[in-house]
């Protein structure tokens, strides 16, 4: 397997292995994607793929914002790169064409800027994650505070983060009397069109409050749903797709059949006919976002801190164990799905059976560590917005506390055997500085914890609801370990 997946290797991969179905030399950039990581690759840039046939304007310039690796991976390859399919029954390869060039900002800050400002670029996607925008999670606004954000506002020119690049980018079209392109989040954040339309409006308004006027009144963001499990690829994976390409790719990507992306119809500049690729276009995305959010992310959240703190490395591993399947078929039934306000002919049963066969996947190995990463920036959305709707109708938070308190465990460092834990947060130093000052004590932890009001807001620590349950759990867990505490789960 000496050679490189690339355009000149294309035509001596096997016969079943898909492959781009378009002249990749015809493709044009239609859109910029900012966070080019593994669940971008698998998802947004399969449909685009998907359709370029049909309309080939609309090819991916891709950038990095921080690490060069996806850049050192697929530049040698054209852009090519595989995505895996695997079920149960097997794998299925195909290769993706859809990404014409890769850029890292750090290294090409001006390149990235001129392909944001060219016309021809009328969207710009985004998968950053929920800390790449640099706001509180627990208000939806811009911190102002964030290191980068600083940076960015006295050197528009060389920005670093997402939303000091996307209003650079809107500044010099303003200039050039070009309109906005659409930005596109296919982020885990509430309502998240109109949460990057408010960090962008505020941080254009602190450059020039013309410029945030501009952005108030003529960009569109709208508000997306995506659905898929990308586990990291790991060098088994590299290994075993690369013998059935007869071509070694240095960065595919791995996932499960499952994918699903509804989308606000709102492009002045125009869009791709994603929906010929299943996409769907809808009015309102805001209860498909609830029910993504709360019952598959919600879930995995609790999963993964829960699953890692009884030692499982991946969730099926942790899903397994019957009492995490009855745990986790509890906390959608009884606590999260009173909370969801579906359109007719919306199927919740028939969603929360393919998740919980969708966690049991063993053919996924998606560790609960990597699950785990981030989760100051993503309990917010994930867990503490159903608490509050419970909280307000005045019901059970058993559940739902307990995964809260499986977070609390989690970020003090130590694991139940007293081994160390690879905590990888933004908040992660003054997270584990809180659970040092708490000394081991479920109490003191707890009312440490629930004083990072970027986290908790003001209200979740002022209800007595709330603290009650997840120090209660929180005990629970330090004196009985994950395990006995998901086997001995009794409703409230």
């Amino acid at each position: 397997m000496s050679d490189r997946l690339n355009e000149a290797s294309l035509a001596g991969l096997p016969a079943g292995i898909q492959q781009p179905g378009y002249d990749r030399g015809a493709v044009t950039t239609g859109i910029v994607h900012l966070g080019v990581g593994a669940f971008h690759r698998a998802h947004q840039a399969v449909y685009t793929d998907d359709v370029l046939a049909r309309d080939p304007s609309w090819g991916i310039v891709a950038a990095s914002l921080r690490s060069p690796d996806t850049y050192d991976a697929l530049a040698p390859q054209d852009g090519l790169y595989t995505v895996s399919v695997r079920s149960q029954a097997g794998e299925a390869l195909r290769v993706v064409g859809a990404i014409r060039q890769v850029i890292v900002a750090p290294r090409a800050t001006e390149e990235l800027l001129h392909a944001m400002a060219d016309p021809q670029t009328r969207i710009v996607t985004l998968t950053v994650t929920e800390k790449g925008y640099c706001h509180d999670p627990a208000t939806g606004a811009l911190n102002e505070a964030h290191p980068d954000i600083v940076h960015d506002l006295e050197f528009l020119k060389e920005p670093k983060s997402a939303p000091g690049f996307i209003v650079e980018a809107l500044r010099r079209r303003r200039m050039a009397g070009v309109p906005p392109f659409t930005v596109l989040t296919c982020d885990n954040l509430p309502s998240n069109g109109r949460t990057v339309k408010r960090v962008l409006t505020r941080f254009a308004e602190l450059v020039d409050p013309e410029l945030g006027r501009f952005v108030e009144d003529e960009l569109s963001c709208p508000s997306t749903m995506v659905d898929r499990i990308v586990p990291a690829t790991s060098d088994e994976d590299r290994q075993r797709i690369g013998e059935a390409l007869g071509a070694a790719d240095a960065w595919p990507v791995v996932t499960e059949p499952f994918t699903q992306w509804v989308i606000e119809d709102r492009f002045p500049q125009g869009r791709p006919a994603w929906e010929m690729a299943g996409a769907e276009f809808v009015a309102d995305v805001e209860p498909y976002e609830h029910m993504k959010l709360r019952l598959l992310n919600g879930s995995h959240s609790t999963l993964a801190y829960l699953g890692y703190l009884a030692g499982y490395e991946t969730v099926a591993d942790t899903m397994a164990d019957p009492a995490f399947v009855r745990l986790i078929q509890g906390l959608m039934d009884e606590e999260v799905t009173p909370t969801l306000h579906m359109p007719p002919g919306a199927d919740l049963a028939s969603y929360k059976r393919a998740l919980i066969e969708r966690f049991k996947n063993p053919a996924l190995k998606h560790r609960t560590w990597q699950i785990a990463m981030d989760g100051s920036q993503k309990l917010p959305q994930r867990l503490l917005g159903t608490l509050r709707d419970r909280l307000r109708d005045d019901a059970p938070i058993g559940r739902l506390s307990l995964g809260v308190a499986a977070w609390m465990r989690y970020v003090t460092g130590v694991d139940e055997k007293g081994a160390a834990i690879d905590v990888r947060d933004p908040m992660a130093t003054r997270l584990r500085e809180l659970a040092d000052r708490a000394g081991g004590s479920a109490e003191r932890l707890a009312g440490e914890l629930f004083g990072v009001r970027e986290i908790f807001g003001d209200d979740l620590p002022a209800d007595p609801r709330f603290t009650g349950a997840v120090t209660a759990n929180l005990a629970r867990l330090y004196e009985h370990g994950s395990k006995r505490t998901a086997s001995e789960f009794r409703a409230d």
